[in-house]
Formats: structure tokens, sequence, C-alpha cells
């Protein structure tokens, strides 16, 4: 019997660049199938299940050879069916790079601005956000989201104020530390929210039986930050092959098995992955597409992953 063969996250953007290049022909039915959208629970509104993070890769403001090789990634990002940006005054410029780069987009048409309030005050928290949305040069965000709990009750009663007036049209609230956890679970059970955004990936699972759960019975939409635990994922696994099963869920790289992980899980409606370079953007967006592991497939996947590390 012919041994089967399965190929690296760096082979696979390999090979994306040849398909791009007209170089090889790609797999139709893979080709052909749209990228997968998830509804937002409260209105049933999809959106593209690989959205973009922007934390530590675009902040960038005065370096033409960043931002031009930024410019190229949004252009990708788009060109592959996404829709999601997610930023935040945190991020350094990365917003004053976001209202640079939007403009020189082909075919921008699917635009889902999510940003952050990052600040203590109403009045702060409301010039916060107006100088964000004067960045992104946009008429009104889609989603803006507490950060990191800041001064929550005070953010959220603007944030509900805002939306009821029609500039924005969700609110959330996020974290990126598991120490905030516990707080977050009873803000979540008492409060109202359109999103919650929350670490979660296949080596960091803890949320599951919490803030999953919750999100999930109250119809809050989830977005996943550091699906890649900061990199660490691709460390744990490298010189290591995908298991023989990977093309069962589409699966050709292990950037792809692990977003491939996080955005099967159902309370799940989106992660936001971030990277400044272009393969690994076509990488991102090709996990979006395809078969999806179902949940005895995310436990074959839990395993084989544990199995190397």
């Amino acid at each position: 019997m012919k041994k089967k063969t399965y190929i690296n996250r760096r082979q696979f953007i390999g090979l994306a660049g040849m398909v791009a290049a007209g170089m090889i022909l790609p797999d139709i039915s893979t080709a052909a199938t749209l990228p997968l959208r998830k509804a937002i629970p409260k209105t049933a509104e999809k959106i593209p299940v690989i959205g973009m993070g922007t934390s530590g890769t675009f902040d960038a403001k005065g370096n033409a050879e960043m931002l031009a090789r930024l410019q190229e990634v949004t252009q990708v990002f788009f060109d592959m069916g996404g829709g999601m940006i997610d930023s935040s005054p945190m991020y350094g410029s990365a917003e004053e790079v976001i209202g640079q780069l939007l403009p020189g987009v082909k075919g921008k048409t699917d635009l889902f601005a999510a940003t952050k309030v990052w600040i203590e005050g109403r009045e702060r928290g409301i010039e916060q956000m107006e100088i964000s949305r004067q960045r992104w040069g946009i008429p009104r965000f889609d989603l803006i989201q507490i950060h990191n709990l800041v001064d929550w009750q005070t953010q959220l009663k603007t944030l509900k104020e805002m939306k009821a007036a029609g500039k924005i049209r969700y609110y959330g609230i996020t974290t990126s530390h598991g120490r905030d956890h516990d707080e977050l679970r009873q803000i979540l059970q008492k409060n109202d929210f359109d999103f919650v955004q929350l670490t979660y990936n296949i080596g960091n699972r803890e949320v599951e039986s919490s803030l999953l759960s919750i999100a999930q019975e109250k119809g809050i939409a989830v977005i996943v930050n550091r699906p890649y635990k900061r990199g660490s994922l691709f460390r744990a696994v490298k010189g290591k092959p995908l298991p023989p099963w990977a093309g069962e869920i589409d699966c050709q790289s292990w950037g792809q098995y692990f977003l491939k992980f996080v955005i099967s899980h159902p309370a799940v409606t989106c992660a936001i992955p971030a990277t400044s370079k272009v393969k690994h953007m076509q990488d991102n967006m090709q996990a979006g597409r395809g078969q999806m592991p179902t949940a005895k497939q995310r436990i074959k996947m839990i395993e084989y992953f544990e199995s190397l590390t």
C-alpha cells in the first residue's frame, strides 16, 4: 500500500504560493469551498470564522517596508473571504495603521470593524472611542469591546447608550488573562453582552467548562484570541507530522489544525490570529474552509497533540 504523505505549515504555505502564481492547480473540491461563516447569536448575522487580530503585528507607523507588507496581508485577508478586523488603543499605532491601509484594499465589501475601549471614566471612554473611529476612518464600529474588564460597569452603560443611538452595532467585553476568568464569569452571568473575547486553544482549554458554556447558554458570540498560544503550539510540534487522518478535516498544516480545533467548538463564533506575513495569512484563511472536525474528531485532535508534547 502506498504510504500517505502529509505536509507541515511551511510546506503548505509554499504550495499556496504556487497555487496563487498559477504554477499548480488546486483541488477544485477544496478551492471551490466557500469560507465558513457562523451566526452572531443575538441577531443571526453571519461573519467569517477566521478574523484578523492586530496585536503585535500592526504597530508599524512610519515603517514603510512593514506597511507595504501589511497592505498585502490585508488584501489577502479580504481576497480570501475575511471580514472581522480586531484592534485596540492598547496596540500602539495599530488603529492608525488600519486606517491607513483600508482605503488601499481592493474589493473590500465585508468589513466588520471591532475595537476596544481601554480607559477609566465615562467621558474619557467616549473620547477614546471617538479617536479610534477617526483613526480607522469609518462611520461607526460594528463592535466595541471593554478591554480586559477596565472600568467595565461605566463603559458598559456607555456602550448600551451608543448601541441604542445607532452609533455602534454590538458591544462586548474581553480578557486575555486567566486570572480574570472568575470575575468575567460573574460579569457574564449577571449582565447582557453581544460578544465576549477570550483566550482558547488546544493547549489551553480552561474556558471550555465555564466561560464557553455560559456564552452558549446566554447567546453571546465568542471571539477567540491567542489561538496559537503566542506561537508556543508551533514550537511544541516542530518537526513532527500531522496525524494520518488530517485529510479527513481538510487539514494541510499545523496552523490549520490549531485553528480548526478552535473554530469547530460550537460556542466559538470566530478566531482572530495575528500575522504580518502573507503566507501565514493564506494558511490562516484556508483553515476556515472545507470539512470541520466533529466532536469525536476534536477529541482525537487533543489526544494526538498531547501525544507529541
